[in-house]
């Protein structure tokens, strides 16, 4: 039996945390050789028959996604990418109400009020693993069974596979806290039907069950009772391809009737859109538009380029500090936004958030 580590893995455990995730490390193994991380860490990295297992270990916030636990998955995944006998990679979220409910944004905000580099190395770091899981050569399969919103649409929605159950909550709230949606959102959200991702991406609107599927999110929907009955078949695949992954996972979805998204039949949308929109803050909503605007044409890489640019902007700014106060710290609900109004921002100051930052540019 383990014996919790004296180890901890909180984000500003900065000694410790930097040697344990390090790639120089040597991983940890259990027994008869069978790779493990401890079962206490923030995440589990483990190889299953022919595949590595990402699960997400923090289940008491969600498995929010910390600095450390992106320090952990970025090199094991490339290490797996290059192994010949890692076949696929699943990731998945303990606690069976989340995949992951985003990043560990008080945290950054603490970092970004002091001038911690912190503020910096999150997002560059996250971004850069974004871009490894859309890259991988490898099978990546995302079993997204719960809340997913945020960073863990960073960690899944680039993925060759994204699996929605019924208990999938898809969601990209950034806009209600003055940030914008980031992981790659500039990327994906303009590429789904019609203008849908711009819907989600301004309002905020949540997904849930097999709306996650239909609107182009999740690319399978499996009834959450039989997701540990796939898992156990995913990992014994022998040097699958895309389509024999594929496959499997068509063996086990359930059928998603061809009908209009729930969001889309419903009376009150506009309306509500209209009111959830007014909440918003309105540099947030200019920047979002822009961004997805630009994002539609763009390669992933160069989206995320663009994306780091716009965090150090809400980093520099006001709104995203007071949003987060508003709706994580004192919970008020009552964010008050500078500027106040979409009138008061010009074009000028939404072009500013773009600009190039020189030697800090997000590189790959």
């Amino acid at each position: 039996m383990y014996r919790r580590s004296t180890v901890s893995l909180s984000l500003f455990d900065s000694a410790s945390a930097r040697v344990l995730m390090s790639p120089q490390v040597d991983p940890w193994w259990g027994f008869k050789g069978r790779f493990k991380t401890p079962p206490w860490a923030d995440v589990l990295m483990e190889k299953v028959g022919n595949a590595g297992v990402i699960t997400l270990n923090r289940p008491k916030v969600l498995n929010a996604l910390n600095l450390p636990m992106i320090r952990h998955i970025y090199p094991q995944l490339k290490k797996w990418e290059k192994d010949d006998e890692t076949d696929l990679v699943i990731i998945k979220g303990a606690g069976g109400k989340a995949f992951c409910a985003g990043g560990d944004i008080r945290a950054v905000t603490e970092a970004g009020k002091v001038g911690d580099p912190l503020a910096q190395d999150f997002f560059r770091e996250e971004y850069i693993l974004n871009h490894a899981i859309g890259t991988c050569k490898k099978p990546y399969i995302a079993l997204i069974d719960g809340i997913t919103m945020g960073g863990g649409v960073g960690l899944s929605v680039h993925g060759r596979f994204r699996v929605a159950t019924e208990k999938t909550l898809f969601a990209m709230p950034e806009t209600a806290i003055g940030l914008f949606p980031d992981v790659g959102g500039g990327y994906f959200l303009p590429r789904l039907e019609g203008k849908l991702g711009l819907f989600l991406a301004l309002t905020g609107f949540r997904l849930k069950g097999r709306d996650v599927q239909r609107a182009g999110v999740a690319s399978h929907f499996v009834e959450a009772q039989k997701i540990p009955a796939l898992e156990k078949e995913l990992v014994h695949l022998k040097s699958p391809s895309a389509e024999d992954v594929s496959r499997l996972l068509d063996s086990y979805q359930s059928q998603v009737r061809k009908q209009e998204l729930c969001l889309l039949n419903s009376k009150n949308t506009h309306s509500a859109s209209l009111q959830t929109l007014s909440k918003m803050s309105p540099i947030s909503l200019k920047i979002t538009y822009k961004q997805l605007q630009a994002g539609a044409s763009l390669s992933l890489q160069d989206v995320l380029v663009m994306e780091y640019r716009l965090s150090q902007a809400c980093m520099r700014g006001c709104d995203f500090y007071e949003g987060v106060r508003a709706l994580l710290i004192d919970k008020d609900q009552s964010p008050k936004w500078n500027p106040s109004s979409l009138e008061e921002i010009s074009d000028q100051s939404v072009e500013e958030c773009f600009s190039s930052l020189g030697q800090k540019d997000l590189r790959f």
